[in-house]
C-alpha cells in the first residue's frame, strides 16, 4: 500500500469522523450518522475523480472506504457524549483531514500545475462543504477570514514545488500535509485570519 493510498484512507476516516460529529450536534439517528460520515468522507475525492475522469471513482474501485466511513460513524455515535466540546473536536479533526487530502492523485496522473492546485483544493474542501450544507450549518470554507481554502491551496503549492524539485511522491505528500496542517493549526490556535471586505458609505 503506497503512502498516497494511506493518506487517502486517513482523509476518509477523519473526514467521516467530522461528518458524524456534525450528525451528533444535529441529534440524528444512526442512519443519519452514517450518511453524513460517508458524504463527508468520500465527497471531495468523488468530485476530484469525476473531474479528472478517473474511472472508476476511488470508493467504487475499493468499497472498503465506505466500510471505514461507517465504522467512524458508529464510533462517534457511541462516544460523542464524551467530548467536552464537539465543535472544537470537529475543527481539529477537520484540520487533520484537510492536511491528508492533498493534490497527490492529480500529480500521479501527470496533470499540469493549475489542475493539481485546483484538485488539491477540491479534494480537501468539497466534503466538508457538502457536510455543512446538508446539516444546515455555515460552511467552514465561507466563514469570515477563515484560513481554510487558503490552507489547502498552500499545501497543494508545497506539494507541486516539492515534486517539481524531483522529490518522491511520498515526500511531496508529506510536504503538502505539513504546510496545510501548520496553517490551519495556526488559524485555530493563534487566530490567523485573512482580511475581509468591509463596505464603505458611498462618496457624495
Amino acid at each position: 500500500m503506497t503512502l498516497l493510498v494511506l493518506l487517502e484512507y486517513a482523509a476518509v476516516v477523519v473526514f467521516a469522523l467530522t461528518g458524524a460529529l456534525v450528525a451528533s450536534r444535529a441529534q440524528l439517528d444512526i442512519v443519519g450518522f452514517a450518511f453524513l460520515a460517508i458524504l463527508t468522507g468520500v465527497g471531495g475525492g468523488s468530485v476530484r475523480d469525476v473531474l479528472l475522469d478517473r474511472n472508476p471513482v476511488f470508493w467504487m474501485a475499493d468499497p472498503t472506504y465506505l466500510a471505514v466511513a461507517c465504522g467512524a460513524a458508529l464510533l462517534v455515535f457511541f462516544t460523542a457524549h464524551l467530548f467536552e466540546s464537539r465543535y472544537r473536536a470537529l475543527l481539529w479533526l477537520d484540520a487533520c483531514a484537510l492536511s491528508a487530502a492533498g493534490a497527490g492523485i492529480a500529480q500521479s496522473m501527470g496533470q499540469g500545475i493549475a489542475v493539481v492546485l485546483v484538485m488539491g483544493v477540491v479534494t480537501g474542501c468539497m466534503g466538508g462543504l457538502l457536510r455543512d450544507v446538508v446539516a444546515n450549518e455555515v460552511p467552514l470554507v465561507l466563514k469570515q477570514g477563515e484560513l481554510y481554502v487558503t490552507c489547502a491551496l498552500a499545501g497543494s503549492v508545497a506539494s507541486a514545488l516539492t515534486a517539481g524539485a524531483g522529490a518522491p511522491a511520498g515526500v511531496a505528500a508529506l510536504a503538502c500535509a505539513g504546510v496545510t496542517f501548520g496553517l490551519r493549526a495556526g488559524s485555530l490556535l493563534f487566530g490567523w485570519r485573512l482580511p475581509v471586505y468591509k463596505s464603505r458609505p458611498p462618496r457624495v
